[in-house]
């Protein structure tokens, strides 16, 4: 059971990336995704969920409306479409694999698999 986090780079301001989290060992679309953050010196921060069955896709303040959370059930990835990215998205991207209560999915504690990080980082 493995996830890989991939797709991050340098980007200006106001540009876009997809971060894809690929899955091996089992079905993406049968369990929760959620992508965290971290920037240096700062805590791990929740972005964004996606749970099980199509059960809803949530959103931190700071990135709602302009990312978008979803599965690509082809190859077995979660997408993070990344849009009208700001220099503060710059972060160490995660992606992690879990069974939270939806009260719940922003405790990065109750994800039991993570992927490695990709990088993110947003700079003109």
């Amino acid at each position: 059971v493995q996830l890989q986090a991939s797709g991050g780079g340098l980007v200006q301001p106001g540009g876009a990336l997809g971060l894809s989290c690929a899955a091996s060992g089992f079905n993406v679309a049968a369990t929760t995704i959620a992508w965290f953050r971290q920037a240096p010196g700062k805590e791990r921060e929740w972005v964004s969920t996606i749970r099980s069955w199509g059960n809803g896709a949530y959103y931190a303040d700071s990135v709602k409306g302009r990312f978008t959370l979803s599965r690509d059930n082809a190859k077995n990835a979660a997408i993070l479409q990344m849009n009208n990215l700001k220099p503060e998205d710059t972060a160490m991207y995660y992606c992690a694999r879990g069974q939270p209560p939806l009260s719940q999915i922003r405790n990065g504690d109750l994800y039991r698999v993570w992927g490695r990080g990709t990088q993110v980082t947003v700079s003109s």
